[in-house]
């Protein structure tokens, strides 16, 4: 049987949950022949965490390239991976996600072909105050819906073929690297250039949600900076004068059923918040500036 070793690609900023991110890819049950090999890619400002890191991957048995990628703009972090990469495969995991022990099998069995695989990264709500209504519209998962275009997927869970990557010189944005939607513009310009997706629900990723993050402003502000990243997108395809009128209708029908399913909240988030994504589309077009959502402290969602 012919060995295949693969990259997964972690970028970090000072989230101690990043152990439990090695400890679940130490734990994956491999196919025969397959082997791994981890990048972190430090987006801080200094390398303080170097050593804790390396102790952690020495303790779980790990094979670990650590990268200082400063700072602070996970575009930098995710084109170090890259770069730093060696093998046909690469994998992006969150450094606050776990995966389930057959969750790089289930990628890897679905590649047939395509350039990309996405996986499920699904939210989990562990603190009790979250509103019953996040939990049962569980906006924060990541996941393809059927109605998605094919490459507007997400670096959470991603199986990516490096050789396509280096074939076209493939970069993440770094104008984008503390604003988010980097990796949307990575996957589209990708689809542009001829890579084909696919879908793989069953290679499922967790993420805890804090509860900092469980509230309808969290989830606008970030839909409101979608909406922005998607009329870049129109404006490349030429589709930006009809995109934004769309959206004007689009969000007021968004709006309107929303006030009519005002008696069941997750109804009406789900309503008011899709209205939000075509708000951002409606405030780009009138020259707003785009929404910064990382930069602080918080770099990756």
């Amino acid at each position: 049987m012919t060995n295949e070793c693969i990259d997964i690609c972690i970028c970090t900023y000072r989230r101690p949950s990043l152990t439990e991110t090695l400890a679940s890819i130490a734990a994956q049950n491999l196919p025969a022949g397959l082997s791994l090999q981890i990048i972190v890619a430090d987006n801080d400002d200094n390398d303080i965490r170097r050593a804790s890191i390396d102790a952690d991957a020495a303790a779980l048995g790990l094979d670990l390239t650590y990268l200082h990628a400063p700072a602070r703009n996970i575009s930098i972090a995710r084109n170090a991976c890259l770069k730093s990469a060696r093998n046909d495969w690469i994998v992006f995991i969150d450094d606050d996600e776990v995966a389930t022990p057959d969750w790089i099998a289930k990628l890897v069995s679905a590649r047939q072909g395509a350039e990309v695989v996405f996986g499920k990264s699904q939210a989990t709500y562990p603190d009790p105050a979250t509103p019953r209504w996040i939990v049962a519209g569980d906006f924060h998962s990541n996941r393809m819906a059927g109605n998605d275009a094919a490459w507007n997927g997400y670096t959470a869970n991603a199986l990516i073929d490096r050789r396509f990557v280096a074939t076209h010189n493939l970069k993440f944005a770094e104008l984008l690297g503390q604003i988010g939607g980097e990796d949307t513009i990575f996957f589209f310009e990708a689809f542009q250039l001829g890579a084909r997706f696919r879908y793989a629900p069953a290679a499922v990723v967790t993420e805890l949600t804090p509860l900092a993050r469980a509230s309808f402003r969290w989830l606008a502000l970030r839909r409101f900076r979608s909406g922005q990243v998607h009329y870049m997108i129109l404006r490349r395809t030429g589709g930006a004068g009809s995109g934004a009128f769309a959206a004007v209708v689009k969000a007021l029908v968004c709006a309107s059923r929303a006030l009519l399913t005002i008696a069941r909240p997750t109804s009406v988030a789900v309503h008011a918040l899709r209205a939000a994504l075509h708000v951002g589309v409606i405030a780009s077009a009138l020259g707003f500036a785009t929404y910064r959502e990382y930069g602080g402290g918080d770099i990756r969602g």
